[in-house]
């Protein structure tokens, strides 16, 4: 025979569960649906390349508060955010690269990634 406190714990656990709904399935992260950058070797399929993607930021002086210390990170997730603009399925090719220049006594660096975004046949 249930006991009223079975009938309590057994409540509160379905109240626990129709309150939660899909938030205990896992998730992926709001950048997952990204294109993902391939190496030659993963290409297996044909495919016609959209364009060439390129994001680039400047920096003067020596400290750059909004990029992360993890440069390609910075990179990467730029351009296939550009590539998803283009409604490509992948991006192959990716360089990250950064030049400093010194005017004056004021270096500035310019950090530049680049791509090629493509769409499968």
């Amino acid at each position: 025979m249930p006991t009223s406190r079975n009938i309590i714990i057994a409540l509160c656990l379905l109240l626990a569960v129709i309150c939660s709904g899909c938030s205990l399935l896992p998730t992926r992260a709001g950048g997952s649906n990204l294109p993902p950058i391939l190496a030659q070797d993963e290409l297996i399929r044909p495919y016609v390349q959209l364009g060439r993607v390129q994001i680039t930021r400047e920096v003067y002086g020596i400290i750059d508060p909004e990029i992360k210390p993890d440069l390609i990170e910075w990179g990467h997730s730029g351009i296939r955010a550009e590539a998803e603009k283009m409604g490509a399925d992948a991006v192959i090719l990716p360089e990250v690269s950064g030049t400093t220049t010194n005017y004056l006594i004021v270096p500035t660096t310019e950090y530049r990634a680049t791509g090629i975004a493509i769409k499968f046949k």
